[in-house]
């Protein structure tokens, strides 16, 4: 996967010519809008997903059909893999689709290279409604000054924790102002009990990608990136050798996975996970994990991050946003239906918080209080809300090269832990790698 989202960074840079050229040339809503032959306006619409997304997102079009007789939909739905690479030739086409699921990894290319609508003036004249929305949700799909993305939903990171393990080994919740020492204690007590790791980091470890990374990077007072995206926000390999240590000593004690056990995890699924089926404490996800694997273990439970009260190192993160194509021709109409999936009860009685904590208070109510959310889903609200009083800035979207950046870092920690290299020089040789593909890629 990783070397497919190489590609397509190359293949969206290479088109940037093209699809501004393309973008110059559109047409505005209007006369020239898409129309069918039954004098309908039509909505080409894209997204990615399993099948479940794909069922509601169906009925989230049929049902804004019904109320608005006057617009249909040409859909193409599909899974992960793929999605990028197929985007990316159309972006460079100037044949997007009107309407399309961003990720947070990719929104910034996609911006840059002038593919993406400013949604701003939808959301000055009211047909977008963002008044019970944060500013720093808002802000996060803001680049360069124009607004190219409307949030589907936030997450931050969260410690999911086996309750019934916790009992078992005589230990108690994680507090709020838990240390790394407190996390480090707790599952090396679990793994004592047990026999097994007890210190998990979702299905892809500590070094899958940069966001447990960020974390820790943030509760350091620092920022991963610096400002124009070439390179490392921060001048202290320390930060990032002691990062190195402290899971190599984990995975040395059994504490936390080996790189072999790790490999084995990443091929059971989360529902399947250790911390799902008893055999582990705790895991560092999302907090809509619990959410995920409730058919399997309804009883999980959140904890804040370690350490998470110190220097505003938690962020709710944009879990995907809908951007709208710079060449479509429905771009009042997009704004239309992003804004009903937002605001209204009954879009969001169907999507069930697939995508996140909803961005708006109004529904954030009404969800919790309608009595249609499982226990676990009203804890995951709970939580967010509980982040949102100690969650800092949101950070800027992944700079360009970011697959490339994931990579090198997980090819750095890995070698920690196999013994190949020490943590200062797997930094050292890590903040090279970062500003060669930064460089290269946004210099």
């Amino acid at each position: 996967m990783k070397k497919r989202m190489k590609q397509i960074t190359a293949l969206l840079l290479a088109g940037i010519m093209t699809a501004g050229l393309a973008a110059c040339g559109s047409s505005q809503d209007g006369d020239n809008a898409d129309k069918s032959s039954d004098g309908k306006t039509t909505i080409k619409i894209a997204w990615w997903g399993g099948e479940s997304r794909h069922e509601y997102t169906q009925k989230l079009m049929d049902a804004y059909m019904e109320e608005n007789p006057d617009i249909e939909f040409e859909a193409t739905p599909s899974g992960w893999e793929g999605y990028f690479e197929k985007l990316s030739t159309q972006a460079s086409s100037g044949s997007m689709p009107d309407l399309v699921q961003m990720d947070y990894q990719y929104i910034s290319t996609y911006a840059k290279n002038n593919s993406l609508a400013d949604l701003q003036e939808f959301i000055d004249d009211g047909t977008l409604d963002m008044s019970h929305v944060d500013d720093a949700t808002i802000e996060s799909g803001r680049i360069d000054g124009k607004t190219v993305g409307i949030v589907t939903g936030t997450n931050t990171l969260a410690v999911t924790y086996n309750p019934d393990v916790l009992q078992q080994a005589g230990l108690e919740a994680p507090a709020d102002d838990w240390t790394w020492d407190d996390y480090i204690e707790l599952n090396t007590k679990v793994t004592e009990m047990t026999g097994e790791p007890s210190a998990l980091t979702a299905t892809i470890g500590a070094f899958g990608d940069m966001n447990y990374f960020n974390y820790w990077v943030r509760q350091h007072g620092e920022t991963l990136f610096n400002e124009d995206g070439t390179g490392l926000g921060f001048d202290d390999d320390s930060i990032t050798a002691d990062y190195f240590q402290m899971w190599k000593d984990l995975s040395d004690n059994n504490v936390a996975p080996d790189p072999d056990e790790q490999s084995q995890i990443e091929t059971l699924g989360i529902e399947s996970l250790p911390v799902v089926t008893g055999e582990a404490a705790t895991t560092i996800e999302w907090n809509t994990y619990p959410t995920k694997v409730m058919s399997s273990n309804d009883n999980l439970k959140l904890a804040f991050m370690p350490g998470a009260t110190e220097n505003n190192a938690m962020w709710m993160k944009p879990a995907m946003f809908w951007s709208v194509s710079e060449t479509s021709k429905v771009k009042e109409e997009c704004a239309k239906f992003i804004d009903w999936m937002q605001n209204s009860e009954e879009a969001n009685d169907i999507i069930m918080a697939d995508k996140g904590v909803p961005i708006s208070s109004e529904i954030r109510d009404y969800m919790v209080n309608s009595g249609k959310l499982t226990q676990t889903q009203i804890e995951m609200f709970e939580y967010a809300d509980k982040a949102t009083e100690i969650a800092g800035e949101c950070p800027a979207p992944e700079p360009s090269g970011i697959s490339e950046v994931n990579e090198a870092f997980k090819n750095a920690g890995t070698s920690v832990q196999y013994g190949q290299t020490t943590p200062e020089e797997a930094a050292a040789s890590f903040r090279e790698q970062v500003t060669d593909i930064l460089e290269r890629n946004n210099g």
